[in-house]
């Protein structure tokens, strides 16, 4: 199974899950500092107690408890963003948080005391693994002998209280972030594979049409000059144009739909009708050991794509496909004797074009590659393959390709574009 297919199958478990009411499709905001602000009820008892004459200095005790929730607040909403949180503001903050609440605990006791899980849930917020584990001890002893101090033994209940409001606050925040990066993770997996579709796709309908409209052009010029003087020749060529047209069709719906399989054997006879319509001699030459299907579909596009330039562009009479191969790799090669490369166009293959599956680019002093031979480069490239293009010394151009003698399935489906 395919790279592609797992994120489409994995897509499709998603939304059968959502349908299925097992989460919901929306999940919501993410965390903010709002969810934190509902523990200032905390605090509660100790506002109540500034307008029942049980605090002595109430203006001292007011002035606390709203500098208290000010950095409180500040804190919080500072703490959701990694860059705001470990900023050196955060924690002037927190530590001025840390002295207020202490300064405020110590005076009052009491309601007051319940000040200190709120530090504990502020330094969960605020703090990570490196330095959680130390402050929140600090905090949960401090505490313990402030609330110790007022109520004796019974003030351990405090402590444990802003230990636990610490640790946990701290395990909430983590889960929080690890599901959004999880949620990021997943869009841009979901991306990729959008954007490695499209790429298939294109490259399939660049190589399909590409090759098939130049048989058609090929063999309807044919019809056209042969009408005149041998009309069931002309008739012949139509005949082809229709049944090119039809596997063209074929093609194209599998090509969509993702299960296109490529074979050597029908590029070589599609190639011997667009070469010979085109008035180009072919000769094909086979040696070597059996081919695995994934290198037998490879070669296909090589030799398509080939075949596609030299009757567009070469002007060629003679054109020799060579396959041959050892024991561990095959090469195909492609010669004709036409002008080669510099015509017009835009498709053809570029001079010195190189790619090897170390995966190197686009090669060579000059070097102009259409899109049919970039998606070959790439193919050949995904599969430990090579390719190379260019004119040969004695006139002509030439095209060849090296592939291992069987190609690993997955690695070929991920170079096809095919679906398993």
């Amino acid at each position: 199974m395919s790279w592609t297919q797992k994120v489409r199958c994995h897509v499709r478990a998603t939304r059968g899950a959502r349908r299925g009411g097992e989460f919901p499709e929306h999940p919501g905001p993410p965390a903010s500092g709002f969810t934190l602000l509902p523990w200032l009820l905390l605090g509660m008892g100790a506002f109540s107690n500034l307008f029942q004459d049980r605090t002595p200095n109430p203006w001292i005790g007011a002035l606390g408890l709203l500098a208290f929730n000010s950095l409180y607040i500040y804190v919080a909403f500072r703490a959701f963003r990694r860059e705001t949180r470990e900023a050196r503001s955060t924690q002037v903050a927190l530590a001025l948080l840390a002295a207020v609440t202490c300064s405020l605990a110590a005076g009052y006791g009491g309601t007051w005391l319940l000040l200190f899980p709120l530090l504990g849930l502020a330094t969960g917020a605020a703090l990570r693994m490196s330095h959680l584990r130390s402050a929140g001890t600090a905090v949960a002893v401090l505490a313990g002998a402030v609330s110790w101090f007022h109520d004796g033994w019974g003030g351990l209940d405090t402590a444990y209280a802003t230990w636990i409001s610490t640790m946990v606050t701290a395990a909430i925040m983590r889960l929080s972030e690890a599901v959004g990066e999880l949620r990021a993770a997943r869009e841009e997996l979901a991306r990729r594979a959008v954007e490695k579709e499209r790429l298939r796709f294109s490259r399939d309908l660049h190589d399909l049409l590409g090759h098939t409209m130049s048989v058609i052009v090929v063999k309807s010029e044919a019809a056209r000059r042969l009408a005149a003087r041998d009309l069931d020749a002309a008739l012949a060529q139509i005949t082809d144009i229709e049944s090119v047209g039809r596997q063209a069709l074929t093609e194209i719906r599998e090509a969509v739909t993702g299960y296109r399989q490529g074979s050597l054997d029908t590029e070589l006879d599609r190639a011997h009708s667009a070469l010979t319509a085109a008035g180009i001699k072919l000769t094909v030459t086979r040696s070597g050991p059996r081919l695995g299907p994934q290198t037998e579909a490879l070669l296909g596009w090589v030799v398509r794509e080939a075949v596609t330039n030299a009757v567009r562009h070469s002007a060629a009479r003679q054109c020799e496909i060579t396959l041959s191969g050892g024991a561990e790799r095959v090469r195909l090669s492609v010669v004709d004797d036409g002008v080669g490369a510099g015509v017009s166009g835009g498709e053809g293959i570029g001079v010195g074009v190189v790619a090897d599956g170390a995966g190197g680019g686009l090669g060579g002093s000059g070097a102009r590659a259409g899109t049919g031979l970039t998606g070959l480069t790439e193919r050949l490239a995904a599969v430990g393959g090579s390719l190379t293009a260019g004119p040969r010394a004695g006139g002509g151009f030439a095209v060849s390709a090296e592939l291992p003698l069987d190609v690993d399935a997955t690695d070929a489906n991920s170079a096809v574009g095919q679906r398993a």
